[in-house]
C-alpha cells in the first residue's frame, strides 16, 4: 500500500480566490482517516492536525500528517510516512514543506523552501546531501497547503456540474497542474466519531495520471462536506490492482459545526 498519506492529501483541491478572513478551519483542527483496500481489508490510516506557530517571525499554520499501514498489510509492507507545512495565516501561502517516508524500505527525506517574490522553491534532499533550486508557478502550494488554503476559497454558489478546475502545486522537484471536475451534490451515508451519520456533501472527480498505480484519468472520486468546514468525508480511488478508499473517522476542533443527521 505504497503511497497512502500521499494519494489521500494529492486528491484534495478546490478552486482558489483572494484566501477569505472567514476561514473554514481553526487551531487543534484535527482529523483521523481510515484507508481500506478491495473495500474489506483495513489497510492502514492517516491523521492531519493543525498548530498555530512562528516562523522565523511570521505567524504561520503548522500543519502535521502522518500516514501509516496497519493490520495484515503492514506484515508485508510497512508504510511510515510524515508531512509537514509552514504556511502564511492570512495568505495561505507556503514557506516550508517536510517529507519524510519510508515505503517498504524506500525512503526519501526532504525540506522545501518557498520564496513567493522570486517564484523559486530551495529543495534540500537530505538523504542524498544536494540542494538545488527550481522555478515555480505563480501562486504555487504545497500538497499540504494547497488543501487549507483552498478550503477557505471555494465557492458553491458558482460551481455547476461538470465544471473542472485547476490549480498549481509544486512536490518534490516537479511543477504540478493539479485539475478535477465538480460531479454535484450527493447526501452519503458513513460513521463519524462511532455514530452512523448522513451527511450533505460535494462531489468531485480528480484527474490523475493512468500507469503504474491509478487504472485510468478518472479513477478517483472525492466526497467533502457541503458546509463551511469543506472536509474531506470519503475518498475512492480504483488502483492498476484493486481499490483503496479513505474514510473520515474521527474528528475534533472544527471551527464551524459540522451538520449531520443521525441513523436511527
Amino acid at each position: 500500500m505504497k503511497q497512502i498519506f500521499t494519494i489521500l492529501t494529492l486528491l484534495i483541491g478546490f478552486q482558489a480566490s483572494d484566501t477569505k478572513t472567514d476561514t473554514a478551519f481553526k487551531d487543534g483542527e484535527w482529523f483521523e482517516f481510515e484507508m481500506s483496500y478491495s473495500g474489506w481489508l483495513k489497510a492502514g490510516e492517516a491523521t492531519l492536525k493543525v498548530n498555530e506557530k512562528k516562523l522565523n517571525d511570521k505567524p504561520v499554520y503548522h500543519v502535521v500528517g502522518k500516514g501509516k499501514t496497519t493490520g495484515a498489510v503492514n506484515l508485508f509492507f510497512k508504510v511510515r510516512d510524515r508531512y509537514e507545512s509552514y504556511f502564511d495565516k492570512q495568505t495561505g501561502a507556503p514557506y516550508k514543506f517536510i517529507r519524510k517516508i519510508d515505503e517498504g524500505g524506500h525512503t526519501k527525506d526532504i525540506e522545501i523552501d518557498f520564496n513567493h517574490q522570486n517564484q523559486t522553491a530551495v529543495v534540500n534532499n537530505k538523504k542524498h546531501k544536494k540542494v538545488k533550486t527550481f522555478s515555480t508557478e505563480k501562486d504555487v502550494q504545497d500538497m499540504v497547503s494547497m488543501y487549507y488554503y483552498l478550503r477557505n476559497s471555494i465557492d458553491v454558489a458558482s460551481l455547476k456540474k461538470g465544471d473542472e478546475i485547476q490549480t498549481n502545486m509544486f512536490f518534490d522537484e516537479e511543477n504540478f497542474g493539479f485539475k478535477l471536475k465538480y460531479l454535484g451534490k450527493e447526501t452519503i451515508k458513513t460513521k463519524i466519531n462511532g455514530s452512523r451519520v448522513k451527511i450533505k456533501t460535494l462531489k468531485f472527480r480528480p484527474y490523475v495520471m493512468a500507469g503504474r498505480v491509478f487504472k485510468e484519468e478518472e479513477s478517483l472520486t472525492l466526497w467533502v462536506s457541503a458546509d463551511k468546514n469543506r472536509i474531506p468525508l470519503k475518498i475512492k480511488a480504483d488502483l492498476a490492482v484493486g481499490s483503496l478508499r479513505a474514510d473520515l473517522v474521527k474528528y475534533k476542533g472544527l471551527k464551524h459545526s459540522l451538520k449531520l443527521v443521525f441513523d436511527d
